[in-house]
């Protein structure tokens, strides 16, 4: 057994002072969680001085791996130059006609702090846009905390959604209508029951947050059909895909082209960052030309916007290929794993992304992944640690690589989920 004591110490003292003793539930595990002291590439070290491949990255956002040369030397620059102004600054626009370059979809880009505040904007900017107050979620996905995307199914028809959270009036979500993922029949359902009231519908090309779960071949390009169809503004949720399956994301990697689209995590190289963006015609909607308001202190702040444009540029010049060579390898090498020992589990993820389901598959949505036995992925994630290798502590995460993940690291983590499934199915 690794020595983790100082992380038990420290966690005694967090939970004293933050509610659950961390900053973000998805980082608490039992029966503490690991305090990490530096990262470098690959790996992480923890306040014990024990070594982990990271497949976490942040939760996403580290495709270059931690610390990368390019993103640190830009930090310091700017930080001698001043964390924040308050005021316009140039890198803005530069960071701007990147994503555009890559996004023929967006046209015009607002920039925020966070995935969270970029998917509440984008929902508060179709409502205006279009005077309608009714929006389509995805079950399963997550669009941010925020009240109106934090629904569950009620009881009865799956378009009746109840607050999955204390503090939440029903009256909020009464507007958010629910569908499962990969079912186009219940959205047509959906928007024959609710004829001129729906705004948007929203959705992750991939779902990363129960997932990664994928979409069936032609669900994406019949959402826009219907969406067309219907004056819907299709929302993608490129908080994870955007600049991971592609620089183009999701809509370059599938062919779909939305409304809308929100972006954070790679696009902020590591630095608190979101972004919502699309057509000028829908976008000069936004303070100060348009009526729809939206203003943040931290927005398109120079820390964020020089880790992002370092970050973007690095990954243009070495492209997805290697990246995602190496997810099917790690993919692929699981998957045998599962296959030696006779597993009823499945694999699932595209590109860089990758997940071990504790499950039967197909998995088609978030129905299918709650299926997964979580405990028996619990014993997984703590034995995996003990060989050191680092995931996010949940069934219902997406597990990263990163362009600084070797073949070797790839090897090292093939072996240890054979010797962990052999210890707990065996």
């Amino acid at each position: 057994m690794m020595n983790t004591s100082r992380s038990k110490d420290l966690y005694d003292r967090a939970k004293r002072l933050m509610p659950g003793g961390v900053s973000s539930p998805v980082r608490a595990f039992a029966p503490y969680p690991l305090y990490i002291s530096k990262g470098k590439g690959s790996k992480i070290w923890d306040v014990d001085g024990n070594e982990y491949i990271d497949y976490c990255m942040a939760f996403g956002p580290l495709i270059l791996g931690h610390a990368h040369p390019s993103v640190v030397k830009v930090l310091q620059e700017q930080a001698e130059k001043g964390t924040l102004y308050g005021a316009p600054i140039e890198k803005e626009i530069e960071l701007a006609e990147m994503i555009r370059n890559y996004y023929p979809s967006i046209e015009m880009v607002r920039f925020v702090s966070s995935g969270t505040e970029a998917t509440m904007h984008a929902l508060r900017l179709a409502r205006g846009y279009t005077g309608k107050n009714k929006v389509i979620k995805i079950e399963g996905a997550f669009h941010g905390a925020h009240d109106a995307m934090l629904v569950k199914a009620g009881s009865g028809a799956t378009t009746h959604s109840v607050p999955n959270s204390m503090g939440i009036p029903p009256e909020v979500t009464k507007n958010t209508l629910l569908t499962p993922f990969n079912d186009i029949s219940t959205v047509e359902k959906i928007v024959k029951d609710h004829k001129k009231e729906i705004a948007a519908l929203i959705v992750e090309p991939v779902i990363g947050n129960a997932g990664p779960i994928l979409p069936d071949k032609d669900y994406l390009k019949s959402l826009r059909e219907l969406t067309s169809d219907e004056g819907i503004l299709l929302i993608f949720d490129e908080v994870i895909t955007g600049f991971r399956l592609a620089m183009g994301g999701a809509q370059e990697y599938f062919g779909v082209r939305p409304d809308l689209t929100t972006l954070g995590k790679i696009v902020g190289g590591g630095m608190p960052i979101g972004a919502f963006g699309g057509p000028e015609e829908i976008m000069s909607m936004i303070s100060p030309t348009g009526k729809v308001y939206q203003a943040g202190t931290f927005s398109g702040n120079p820390m964020s916007l020089a880790a992002g444009i370092a970050t973007l540029k690095e990954l243009e010049r070495i492209g997805h290929r290697e990246l995602n060579r190496k997810g099917e390898a790690i993919r692929k090498g699981i998957e045998s794993v599962v296959n030696e020992l006779h597993l009823d589990f499945t694999v699932s993820g595209i590109g860089s992304m990758f997940q071990l389901f504790m499950t039967k598959g197909p998995l088609r949505n978030y129905e299918d992944a709650k299926r997964s036995d979580a405990a028996l992925f619990n014993k997984l994630f703590r034995g995996l640690l003990e060989k050191g290798v680092y995931l996010p502590p949940s069934q219902f995460e997406t597990n990263f690589l990163s362009t600084a993940h070797s073949d070797e690291d790839i090897e090292k983590t093939v072996n240890a989920y054979d010797e962990v499934l052999r210890e707990i199915t065996q």
